[in-house]
């Protein structure tokens, strides 16, 4: 190892990513999965985007809110794959320190705008469950994007200080991260002041953001199964139910994965650390993937218009 990266300096001008720690022989492998899901991601949210524009019946909130999220992904999975992939592949490590805090500030402002837009849809559909006949003059086109600006607002406002007070750091340590993308926890162990006011930030970000984020989406969904269980008919229930079901399974995607990482990080000291990086690089893989798998399988409007594409192509 070379002095320049363990000698004492304030200013790096690089940081030196590690990949999988741990793995590095079994890189290549690791990279086809990985680059199988971010391919999966992009044309599974691509696809999205483009039923939804060129559809006009789907010109609706519900609509507008999975665009948001299908962009939201892209930019997730894209701030950090390739990246990784050029160190599975060419063995590329080093990151320059202004790109190592730009993909720090977009991944996590990105991963609070998505778990606002999750809470955009279960108001969205909490509204047209339990109130449809004033859902249009509720849910204008006007109020949709000032939701939009707002959920990306929330995000680009919480994490600038992360990344203001992280520019300022001196990094004496040492400037190799043990991680595959420039991850904040990963940082902050590098730095050699004080950091326990960027701990307590942090901390009160995750639980303030995601707790009330989810308080939020718990009622929305208290007050659509309360709608749901007053309907007439069995048959009424189960397709709302059903209308109901490609949000539930996208929550579910995104804060389990999240809630799991995050207790390992908490709590598993004992775990090796490539398991820790391998289940946090999944992580921002796994969501994008699979959200417009479930929507595009469960949402029974834009199933059907794929179906009328592919069987257009044929004819």
């Amino acid at each position: 190892m070379s002095d320049s990266n363990t000698t004492d300096f304030a200013n790096p001008s690089t940081f030196i990513l590690l990949g999988i720690p741990g793995l590095e022989a079994a890189h290549v492998w690791i990279s086809i999965p990985f680059c199988t899901m971010y391919a999966i991601a992009i044309m599974g949210n691509f696809t999205i985007l483009f039923i939804v524009k060129t559809e006009p019946s789907l010109h609706e909130p519900m609509y507008y809110f999975l665009c948001m999220l299908a962009v939201t992904d892209m930019v997730l999975s894209t701030s950090t794959l390739p990246k990784m992939l050029s160190i599975f592949w060419f063995n590329s490590r080093e990151i320059d320190f202004s790109a190592c805090l730009t993909q720090m500030y977009v991944l996590h402002c990105f991963l609070l705008t998505e778990s606002g837009i999750f809470v955009a849809m279960g108001f969205d559909h909490c509204v047209g469950i339990c109130d449809p006949l004033r859902h249009s003059t509720i849910l204008t086109n006007p109020m949709v994007a000032k939701i939009g600006l707002a959920v990306v607002l929330r995000g680009v406002m919480l994490v600038l200080p992360f990344i203001l007070v992280a520019r300022q750091w001196p990094y004496c340590r040492t400037n190799i991260i043990p991680h595959s993308y420039c991850e904040h926890m990963a940082m902050v162990k590098l730095a050699c002041t004080e950091i326990h006011v960027s701990n307590y930030y942090s901390l009160s970000v995750v639980i303030c953001v995601f707790g009330l984020d989810l308080i939020f989406i718990a009622v929305s969904y208290t007050q659509i199964l309360r709608a749901i269980f007053s309907l007439p008919t069995k048959e009424a229930r189960l397709k709302t139910f059903g209308t109901c079901g490609s949000h539930f399974c996208a929550i579910l995607s995104i804060y389990i994965p999240y809630l799991f990482s995050a207790l390992m990080y908490r709590f598993g000291k004992n775990m090796a650390l490539y398991f820790h990086v391998l289940i946090a690089s999944v992580y921002l893989l796994m969501p994008p993937m699979l959200n417009p798998i479930i929507y595009g399988v469960r949402t029974k409007q834009i199933r059907n218009r794929l179906l009328r594409l592919f069987t257009h192509k044929r004819i």
